[in-house]
């Protein structure tokens, strides 16, 4: 599997999404390779700008991007390489096109592929090819529509010896050159943004079968739609509307994110706003809080009777069944999603009819098993709902869960204190519970106060219970 980076903020995190669901569902080997593009018109002319050289600006782009793609929590791929590293394994693959009778050097030093030599094969994977743009006066392709290979070299631009001159690789036969390096003659997957279909991935292809002399290069080629702003731009740097990652990340979390993303097809376009985002944002709290009170059934301090027991494991097997079924579907995790939260909706019906009628027998396994499912399904497209009571400090995650654990049992008993109203009756009862209601207010003002900090007490029957949430998604309002 091969990924052309750096993508749109979207597509790191679908593509990252399908990996996953390849090697954890499916349980393919997954080899990634990422190519890194460290020298390119936009590079050299930024590098110029800065009076730095390319490849120092092309290294900070690359790590600032690796601490983005870690922040995302986006796998690294098994390899990156990149363009410079492999100039002579690019040259050695343009001499093979050329040799092969698909390629031309001209008098000025550059090299184009000679499209005509493709024949009808040009423009299968995007069923119909564009025309060519208008070329400039002094060109010297033999036809419009030939792409460069090999660009001569220019005034203050990075250049390397060839047998054709000095110059620099062209964009396309980088990805061919570094896609065959690591697996030869034959690709299972490729995958980028839309808007690399044409002409970025036809190019490629017409290259390898070039080389390779062979009939389909790729098997499949997966490409995710763009971020929409307000239902109809996509979000680009050219238009001036896009968001940082690390902006981003300053306002949402990245399970937040990623959870937005599962709500729709890796192939469509979605459109990015605020209320998108507090849906998912929504929904995650939604199952972080259905398993917060299972398991509080399951500890015996959510009051609750009998369940339906037979009809939740019969959900919990359908919910499966579903799931794979919709993720075989050409990833269909907006299936997927849904089928879960079906399952949550069923299990928070049926604990909230247990709580209403406390008494009788207890059901604890079959919610158990739920709650393993759903945290394994989310943990599976890299969202985690175990570790919402860990948090980062000084003294470590154990020290602060443990602080955080004797705050929460103090103030249970001096909230069991102040309701306790032992043998008095009548006037005196009132009075006492009149007398220790500055307890009961201190109480919840302690849960308001940690609220603010993202820990989250909920009052059971006999018991208070702690979630510690992630600060930038929006906390329930604390209640009695």
């Amino acid at each position: 599997m091969v990924r052309r980076g750096p993508l749109l903020l979207s597509s790191y995190v679908r593509f990252d999404i399908i990996r996953r669901i390849l090697s954890r569902v499916f349980g393919c080997n997954i080899i990634m390779v990422m190519g890194v593009t460290d020298v390119d018109d936009k590079i050299i002319k930024r590098a110029n700008e800065m009076n730095v050289s390319p490849a120092s600006l092309a290294n900070l782009y690359e790590e600032d991007f690796k601490q983005d793609m870690a922040a995302l929590k986006v796998l690294p791929p098994t390899v990156y390489l990149r363009v410079t590293d492999n100039i002579p394994q690019i040259i050695a693959f343009i001499e093979g096109v050329i040799a092969r009778g698909h390629a031309y050097c001209t008098a000025k030093g550059n090299v184009y592929f000679d499209l005509q030599s493709r024949g009808d094969k040009y423009g299968r994977l995007v069923s119909v090819a564009p025309g060519p743009v208008g070329e400039p006066v002094d060109s010297d392709k033999r036809h419009p529509s030939d792409f460069a290979l090999w660009k001569a070299v220019k005034p203050q631009e990075p250049a390397w010896a060839s047998p054709w001159g000095n110059g620099r690789p062209g964009w396309h036969i980088e990805c061919s050159t570094i896609c065959s390096l690591v697996f030869g003659s034959h690709l299972d997957i490729h995958s980028g943004g839309i808007d690399l279909a044409f002409p970025h991935h036809e190019n490629e292809i017409a290259q390898c079968e070039a080389f390779h002399q062979c009939r389909q290069w790729g098997n499949y080629f997966l490409h995710a739609g763009h971020l929409h702003v307000k239902g109809k731009e996509k979000m680009s740097k050219s238009l001036k509307n896009y968001i940082t990652i690390k902006d981003f990340l300053r306002a949402a979390s990245p399970d937040v994110f990623r959870l937005f993303c599962l709500r729709s097809g890796y192939r469509s376009a979605v459109d990015y706003g605020d209320g998108a985002l507090l849906e998912a944002q929504r929904l995650l709290h939604a199952v972080a809080a259905f398993a917060e009170d299972a398991r509080a059934y399951m500890r015996g301090q959510l009051a609750g009777g009998p369940v339906q027991e037979d009809a939740l494991w019969e959900s919990l097997g359908r919910t499966k069944g579903a799931v794979q079924e919709a993720l075989a579907d050409d990833f269909n995790t907006p299936g997927a999603v849904d089928a879960v939260m079906g399952l949550v909706h069923h299990g928070n019906r049926q604990l909230k009819a247990a709580s209403e009628e406390p008494g009788g027998p207890r059901s604890p396994a079959v919610f158990g098993a739920i709650v393993s499912y759903v945290e394994q399904f989310f943990e599976t497209v890299g969202i985690s709902l175990v570790d919402r009571q860990c948090a980062a400090g000084a003294g470590g995650p154990a020290v602060l869960h443990s602080v955080v654990e004797e705050l929460v049992r103090f103030r249970l008993k001096v909230r069991q204190f102040a309701l306790a109203t032992g043998e008095a009756s009548g006037e005196a009862q009132r009075q006492q519970l009149l007398e220790r209601r500055p307890l009961l207010e201190a109480c919840d003002a302690l849960r308001r106060d940690l609220a603010a900090h993202g820990v989250s007490i909920k009052d059971r029957s006999s018991t208070s219970t702690w979630e510690l949430l992630d600060p930038r998604t929006e906390d329930p309002k604390p209640g009695s």
